[in-house]
């Protein structure tokens, strides 16, 4: 019986393909993605349909790993970018370069360890995800992420990401719409504050009467000198919670890093 795919909504994915052609065996691309099960097809597809030129007529590929839990897709295209060019990245100048025997999928993981474990990736509640079994058994202990970071089995598929169709309205009629409708009003736990729904975030225990602007609780979890917290003391019911789990219980979450945290170019082939 298969097993069907994880559905994880707002997905924005770093994935890692290993080629099976007997020509071009042991070949390797880095890609992004929103939506993993369609982009698999477009590679082996080729570039008339999707596809990037540097696997087009060289398949099959096989997905076998990806990293989401970014907060947006800029976030997720600048991993994309250091991972392929580790030799570029600022971040990455202590990564030693690939030696002449060494395979490119090996080097491919090892450039993976370093990077989730500097800023500003190993702050981010990443998840590494092994889509090929076979893979996942041979090679999990080559990636060592820290420990907020969760090392999953098994397909994924993303929810949401697509464009919606919006049918034109009246805008006299959503303004008289929209003012008539008051958001509750609810105090910040820390600053005491009125703080809206985009805005706030809660404990992850649901018993739990947090509720608090996500800043000033990214400010009480944060140390000295970094931007996005690891983890931290909920100020309400003293539970030690992961900063990852706070963001992922927030549904549509408006995260984002500072820009100087991620300067890295965000070009991609794909």
């Amino acid at each position: 019986m298969a097993i069907e795919p994880q559905v994880v909504e707002h997905f924005f994915g770093v994935y890692l393909l290993y080629c099976k052609n007997p020509r071009f065996k042991g070949r390797t691309y880095i890609g992004y993605t929103v939506d993993p099960r369609r982009r698999i097809k477009q590679h082996n597809a080729g570039k008339d349909f999707g596809g990037a030129w540097r696997t087009s007529n060289k398949g099959p590929w096989e997905m076998v790993l990806i990293v989401h839990g970014f907060p947006n897709s800029t976030s997720a295209l600048r991993f994309e970018w250091a991972w392929q060019h580790p030799e570029l990245s600022r971040r990455l100048r202590h990564v030693p370069k690939k030696k002449s025997r060494e395979k490119r999928f090996d080097y491919c993981l090892l450039v993976l360890s370093e990077m989730l474990r500097v800023g500003p990736w190993s702050r981010l509640p990443l998840t590494l995800r092994w889509l090929d079994d076979d893979f996942g058994q041979r090679y999990a202990t080559h990636v060592r992420p820290p420990m907020h970071m969760p090392v999953t089995f098994g397909k994924v598929a993303s929810k949401n990401n697509g464009k919606r169709r919006i049918e034109p309205v009246d805008a006299a009629l959503f303004d008289e719409a929209k003012d008539s409708i008051e958001e509750p009003q609810r105090l910040c736990n820390l600053c005491g504050k009125t703080v809206l729904e985009k805005e706030s975030i809660v404990c992850v225990k649901t018993d739990c009467g947090l509720v608090a602007h996500l800043t000033c609780l990214a400010a009480r979890f944060a140390e000295a000198g970094t931007i996005l917290p690891v983890e931290g003391i909920c100020p309400f019911c003293n539970t030690c919670v992961l900063w990852g789990d706070l963001i992922r219980k927030k549904i549509g979450c408006n995260m984002h890093l500072n820009d100087d945290d991620l300067n890295e170019p965000c070009d991609s082939d794909d």
